[in-house]
């Protein structure tokens, strides 16, 4: 047995070391934020803070829900994601079937192929997709946030691998029974394409969650901007006015504290949604990667 081996056993034993150490780069950091938030101003500025809240206080979280700029990035970003994630899946979803047909079926399928992996490996730049934007009337909506990234060419190609993992008999059972294509696409390959489609949605709800950019870019007006453009103004340029706090009462908390509250109510959607899909993110990855 190879797993009794002395061999495998160091190797166990470096691999779960390894992992643990992995995984504790990605939670100290985030336990030490959640630490910051609920500190003291005099301890948050003076860097006293470990892992755990040195004078515990929620003034920051109070700070952050009184402003109304930070709730309404946040209701931008919810409706982003969720508008987002429906529409890249529904595209996703009626472009793979297709492409994943043989050529005697689908005629066009070797065409739309390349069209699809040409947009994935050339693009226009910078400036001609802003001027493209500019000149389709998407400046300042926010459809500009969701349509754009509508469509990604390397889901697509996970759910079309996916499509031809299924037995065609089941395809073909449907059509002789009268189905057409839509009652085929909707009642067999729905249903069992749940792991799938999982990892396409939450692949999908991170990008739109976490995109910063394209709100920064297109967005003139920062009080329509969503969560993470917003966190990236205070945060990375550290500018506090979007705020909207009186002055003097600035003076009393801490801006370190108010940043971390702010991450952290950011991040923890994504983080309560992944442990629920993480069961699917698994298998939706793996499945189609196996050839017999």
């Amino acid at each position: 047995m190879y797993y009794k081996t002395r061999g495998y056993r160091i190797f166990n034993v470096f691999n779960t070391c390894f992992l643990i150490l992995l995984a504790l780069m990605c939670i100290v950091p985030l336990v030490h934020v959640l630490a910051v938030s609920f500190s003291a101003k005099s301890a948050a500025d003076a860097n006293l803070v470990g892992l755990w809240p040195k004078q515990f206080s929620l003034e920051a979280y109070k700070k952050t829900i009184d402003n109304p700029v930070f709730l309404h990035s946040i209701w931008v970003s919810v409706k982003r994601t969720v508008i987002g994630t429906a529409l890249t899946l529904i595209i996703t979803f009626l472009a793979a079937y297709p492409l994943s047909k043989e050529n005697s079926v689908f005629k066009g399928r070797n065409v739309y192929s390349w069209l699809f992996v040409f947009s994935m490996v050339f693009n226009g730049g910078l400036i001609p997709f802003y001027i493209v934007i500019q000149k389709v009337g998407l400046m300042d909506s926010f459809w500009v946030l969701v349509l754009p990234g509508a469509v990604n060419t390397f889901l697509v190609i996970l759910m079309l691998n996916f499509f031809r993992g299924i037995p065609k008999e089941l395809e073909e059972a449907s059509l002789i029974d009268g189905a057409g294509h839509f009652r085929t696409l909707f009642s067999i390959f729905l249903p069992i394409s749940l792991p799938s489609i999982a990892t396409i949605a939450l692949f999908s709800m991170v990008f739109h969650w976490n995109s910063w950019f394209d709100g920064l870019l297109y967005m003139n007006n920062s009080k329509q901007f969503p969560l993470a453009t917003f966190l990236q103004t205070v945060i990375i340029q550290r500018d506090m006015s979007s705020m909207s706090v009186n002055p003097k009462e600035m003076e009393l908390i801490s801006q370190t504290t108010v940043r971390a509250a702010q991450i952290f109510i950011g991040a923890a959607p994504i983080l309560m949604v992944y442990p629920f899909l993480q069961k699917y993110f698994v298998k939706g990855m793996t499945l189609g990667s196996v050839k017999e």
